[in-house]
């Protein structure tokens, strides 16, 4: 489904150092029952996790710099048009490359969390629940001085997108369309620091994924009413939610 901003299909990016790329990549594609496609940039740092049968809806950075996290990647109808709906509700342009280079742009919201824009190219094929969990989720994290802005901001720049109140104060979800892959999360911290962004695993039950993700690699950090905190080979950080892994959603009450 086309929205008004053209968006036809999302990906969450997992970023991490460049040099801990190798377990990086080897655990999320264990985790996606994906295989790894050829490396591109200057370093390899970009890899797409593909999904036999379908669309492939994740992919792996190496940053630089810092201990990386999450960012969303929209693939849009019209990358141009998208752009300037973003900066018209407050985003600020970080890169931009013309149709010679793709046709690609980077973007910072008011916050500061950076997501991507990038041309569709006819992706439309979620993949499956891949043994009871499905990655479908990147989570923003947002001082409380800066969240009702952030929540008002994407929620028009997406909106044919549900914005709806979380199931807890502190937490507001964007639900896409039918057939698009990845939700957002909206999270308003305890403490100001800068945005960022982390990934999400819906969880048919959350203690046999967090088995089968130690078994990979991945420690276990803390524990919430409804989720796991998790920490990859990469040390990067990830939750295990108790939500629906078809829908996304949270179980119905009995």
């Amino acid at each position: 489904m086309s929205t008004p901003a053209g968006i036809r299909w999302t990906y969450a990016f997992v970023d991490r150092p460049l040099a801990l790329l190798d377990p990086a990549r080897d655990f999320w594609t264990a985790v996606t029952d994906t295989r790894l496609s050829e490396p591109r940039g200057e370093d390899g740092e970009f890899v797409t996790l593909v999904a036999e049968g379908a669309d492939a809806c994740v992919k792996v950075q190496g940053v630089a710099s810092g201990p990386g996290g999450a960012h969303l990647d929209f693939s849009v109808e019209d990358v141009p048009a998208f752009v300037a709906s973003a900066l018209a509700l407050g985003a600020d342009t970080v890169a931009e490359h013309g149709h010679e280079h793709g046709g690609w742009a980077v973007l910072r919201s008011p916050a500061g969390q950076l997501f991507c824009a990038a041309p569709w190219h006819g992706e439309s094929v979620r993949p499956p629940v891949v043994d009871g969990s499905r990655l479908d989720q990147v989570s923003l994290d947002i001082g409380p001085g800066s969240y009702d802005a952030e929540v008002a901001f994407w929620s028009a720049l997406l909106p044919e997108w549900a914005s709806l109140r979380g199931a807890l104060p502190e937490f507001h979800v964007l639900k896409p369309p039918p057939g698009l892959p990845i939700r957002i999360l909206l999270q308003r911290l305890g403490e100001e620091r800068p945005a960022s962004a982390h990934l999400d695993l819906a969880c048919a039950d959350i203690d046999t994924v967090k088995e089968r993700h130690e078994r990979l690699g991945a420690t276990a950090v803390s524990h919430g009413t409804h989720w796991t905190v998790m920490r990859d080979p990469a040390g990067g950080v990830y939750c295990l939610t108790g939500r629906d892994p078809e829908t996304g959603g949270l179980p119905s009450r009995p």
